[in-house]
């Protein structure tokens, strides 16, 4: 299924009249998950402008098809698990939009292509820019700041380095092009606050018994509260409804797919998530956010810092954890200093704010 096939996705504002670039198959690397492919959307939409003749094709998981193909920069997807080999020959250009390389540069380069733009490559542009940014310290709460006015070493917005790479090929690029369109699927719910207590890594993970005491004192204030996750996810929101006094129905993780999951936040009156790829879809559709980070920065994977509807939480702290990712084990320290009381006050301030009931002493 490609974007041109199908109505319900929407291409012809990412086609210029003039400027028309080369024709031919371009391939674009990012097989990872879904917040890596709502960070690189500026990027590919950009190359759509540039190339509005070309057959662009997105190396990812065919999972993530739909939003791809719903984002309107793509013709299609080449079902492309982590690094193993992107199933296109020849193309006219292949850009790796993945990481630093080699080892993703190098699966691009067995494609054959008459050109590769990547980052580290002789004479090209550098992964590591020139200047670096503070923390995003305006989305922390005041309790929580360490030393937010000390520059980070490589701090980069993830959406920022991908149209750097793109416009040091002369690709003109809008880092605020984030939105996606609405499926044109009905959500299962419309106007729920969501909680998605969830993430890809245990040092991730807010604690659950934290996560219920935010559920329950939202949803004693008279708004209906769902829990979503993916299949592997569904005992956690099982737990987290059932500790916050919510119905077995209240339970959305592992029975909605990722267009179903796209229309209920489109639709969501509020979202409340750890760093994860939920967070990236409630900036693509506006929907008021409170995203708690750690020990990851929200200054690399936080919602535009302009957007006063998405809030992340962040202790301001770097710690092993950061270092060593998927490796490390636990809720990472800075982020289990987090409170349901940090978190519910910020969800009183924002547009439409919902005044919740005082969650439970600990």
């Amino acid at each position: 299924m490609t974007s041109r096939d199908s109505g319900r996705y929407r291409l012809s504002r990412y086609r210029p009249a003039g400027g028309r670039g080369p024709a031919g198959t371009v391939v674009a690397l990012r097989a990872l998950g879904l917040s890596d492919l709502l960070t690189v959307l500026p990027a590919l939409r950009g190359l759509r402008r540039a190339r509005p003749d070309a057959r662009i094709l997105l190396a990812t998981p065919r999972w993530l098809e739909p939003v791809a193909l719903l984002s309107g920069a793509v013709d299609g997807v080449v079902d492309t698990p982590k690094l193993g080999p992107v199933a296109v020959q020849r193309p006219a250009l292949a850009v790796n939009l993945h990481g630093r390389g080699p080892a993703s540069t190098q699966v691009l380069r067995a494609t054959a292509p008459a050109e590769l733009w990547a980052f580290d490559l002789a004479g090209g542009v550098s992964w590591d820019r020139d200047e670096h940014r503070a923390g995003n310290r305006q989305h922390a709460p005041r309790e929580h700041h360490r030393d937010p006015r000390e520059p980070q070493a490589g701090e980069e917005r993830e959406v920022a380095r991908w149209c750097r790479l793109l416009e040091a090929h002369g690709v003109a690029c809008d880092p605020n092009d984030l939105s996606l369109p609405r499926p044109t699927i009905p959500p299962v719910v419309g106007g729920a606050i969501i909680v998605h207590p969830g993430g890809a890594h245990p040092v991730r993970r807010w604690p659950a018994r934290l996560w219920a005491q935010v559920a329950r004192a939202l949803a004693t204030s008279s708004h209906q509260v769902v829990v979503t996750g993916g299949p592997e996810e569904t005992e956690l929101a099982r737990t987290v409804a059932r500790d916050a006094g919510l119905p077995p129905a209240a339970v959305l993780a592992g029975s909605i797919d990722l267009p179903e999951l796209c229309a209920l936040v489109a639709a969501g009156s509020l979202l409340l998530a750890a760093n994860t790829g939920i967070g990236h879809l409630a900036t693509a559709y506006g929907t008021p956010s409170v995203l708690l980070f750690g020990p990851v920065s929200p200054a690399r994977w936080g919602p535009p810092p302009d957007r006063g509807q998405h809030v992340a939480l962040w202790s301001g702290e770097r710690g092993a954890a950061d270092r060593n990712g998927s490796a490390a084990t636990g809720t990472e320290q800075g982020l289990a200093s987090i409170t349901p009381a940090d978190v519910l006050r910020v969800v009183a301030t924002l547009p439409g704010g919902h005044p919740p009931s005082p969650p439970p002493s600990p």
